[in-house]
């Protein structure tokens, strides 16, 4: 067993500058947790061969090698990070490296837990003991300069990533969704990478979800000092070829949906817009017909407080009118104009925001006698499981992404300035959580007023419209409310 040990390591040390014999050495391809993988993908070999060819070169390795990777999801990000992590730790006595994530939730709940599984799985996983927050040389007497620390950013105490020095040693920063990282820590980790005679290896990966910030200007205006790779999930082995085929017959090949979450592209509206402005100006010009005959959905938003404005308003097929705003007003007249309405337009399907004061509509309403199955009345919550989990974080962010494949479509909305602005003003972002991880949501109301924008009262009267859907029946109509069939049904009209 000494002997084992001994050959172990001298093996380890003949791969101080390549990564790539490393993860073929370390790990136990085709059995156990590896069973029917034989070897790193080819993206990450040749990420591997990269760092090997920059630290072998006497003219390069004391220079920071910086390597930025946009990618779509399902590449195998982690587990290339975990692996160039235990590779860096266990070829250099007294390596320092320092990961961080775009929260602590992807921090903690992905990023960690794969660091910990490839360390476990390395054949000198003994030589280091695997923490919560760090990963420490066995070895006491090097705990303190032999480590690997995992740190939430902080944009207001930034100073963990100002104190990057380990002279004639090696340092590794790692970003996970590095779009996310605030440009602050990224000023910090640059200006820490100065220390002579030492191996500086800076990697950033995420998907390219903001067109704007540090992480985009490494394919941009920074390119010159970054490795960068662009990465599409299709060419990747493992990803799931037909999925990914469907999401792409879904949304098209060019959407920016698409761009960043499998081509790994930089989306090409404004910084993380979710509906480009170019389409809301169709729609304001756009003439629907035919929608006559189909079923009508009156929706209401209600004002909870200050500035913001009770809206109502019909969606009828591809058309959507408002049928009036309301400042001030109480529940029980909210739910009067409702009502008058009802009686004008008889839709098919009633949608009230019932967050909120909303609740106190939804209770008027029922209290007139609208609690029957016939009037079809539905309580809309933003915070609600969405129908697809994999795409959309909640059920707000659902319905404004079916919203958007309606306006994509072709469809005809009020030429009203202000409804235009409301559409076009929130910004979108990926989830990193344990919940819905790398799904959509979009801005809350809350953090688009901080931002200086109007409460998207309209835009949310009209996505609203979208949270049910109704059958077209063959039959005239004879009857108000009838035929629903509920958001999470399989069947239905085009939204």
């Amino acid at each position: 067993m000494p002997e084992l040990q001994e050959q172990v390591i001298s093996d380890i040390c003949d791969l101080t500058h390549d990564p790539h014999g490393f993860a073929l050495y370390a790990y136990p391809w085709n059995s156990g947790d590896l069973e029917s993988s034989f070897g790193p993908y080819k993206w990450q070999s040749e990420i591997f061969a990269l760092i090997g060819d920059h630290l072998s070169n006497p003219k390069t390795r004391f220079q920071p090698l910086r390597i930025a990777v946009a990618s779509g999801n399902g590449i195998g990000k982690s587990a290339f990070l975990a692996m160039i992590n235990d590779w860096a730790m266990s070829t250099c006595e007294d390596c320092k490296s320092v990961i961080t994530a775009g929260t602590g939730a992807q921090l903690k709940t992905k990023t960690h837990p794969e660091l910990a599984k490839w360390y476990r799985l390395s054949i000198n996983s003994e030589w280091f003991d695997v923490k919560a927050q760090s990963i420490v040389v066995a070895d006491p007497r090097h705990a303190n300069t032999w480590r690997t620390d995992l740190i939430p950013w902080d944009a207001q105490n930034p100073d963990a990533f100002s104190g990057l020095h380990n002279k004639r040693k090696r340092i590794v920063i790692i970003y996970d969704e590095a779009s996310a990282i605030a440009d602050v820590i990224w000023d910090r980790t640059s200006g820490a990478l100065t220390d002579e005679d030492t191996e500086i290896i800076w990697l950033v990966f995420g998907n390219p979800t903001r067109n704007q910030g540090r992480f985009s200007e490494c394919f941009g205006s920074d390119r010159h000092r970054w490795k960068t790779f662009q990465i599409d999930s299709r060419t990747v082995e493992g990803t799931n070829k037909e999925e990914l085929r469907q999401e792409v017959e879904k949304y098209g090949e060019d959407s920016d949906y698409i761009r960043w979450r499998i081509r790994g592209e930089f989306p090409r509206a404004g910084t993380s817009q979710f509906i480009s402005g170019d389409l809301v100006a169709a729609a304001r010009n756009y003439k629907s017909t035919g929608h006559e005959s189909l079923p009508k959905i009156l929706s209401c938003d209600v004002a909870r407080f200050g500035d913001d404005q009770t809206v109502i308003g019909l969606r009828q097929g591809r058309k959507f009118e408002i049928l009036g705003t309301y400042r001030g007003i109480p529940t029980d007249k909210t739910a009067d104009c409702i009502v008058d309405f009802i009686g004008m337009h008889t839709p098919d399907a009633i949608v009230v925001d019932g967050d909120g004061i909303g609740g106190g509509v939804i209770d008027q309403l029922r209290a007139l006698g609208y609690k029957s199955p016939r009037y079809n009345l539905f309580e809309f919550h933003g915070g609600a499981e969405p129908q697809d989990g994999n795409m959309y974080f909640n059920k707000r962010s659902e319905v404004w992404g079916w919203m958007r494949d309606w306006l994509v479509a072709g469809a005809e909305i009020p030429n009203d300035p202000e409804l235009d602005r409301q559409l076009t003003g929130p910004m979108f972002d990926v989830s990193r959580g344990k919940v819905h991880h790398g799904s959509i949501f979009i801005e809350r109301k809350d953090d688009q007023k901080r931002r200086g924008l109007d409460s998207p009262d309209k835009a949310d009267c009209l996505a609203m419209t979208f949270a049910v859907k109704v059958a077209v029946r063959r039959e005239e109509r004879k009857s108000p409310l009838s035929g629903l069939v509920a958001s999470n049904s399989g069947t239905g009209w085009m939204r």
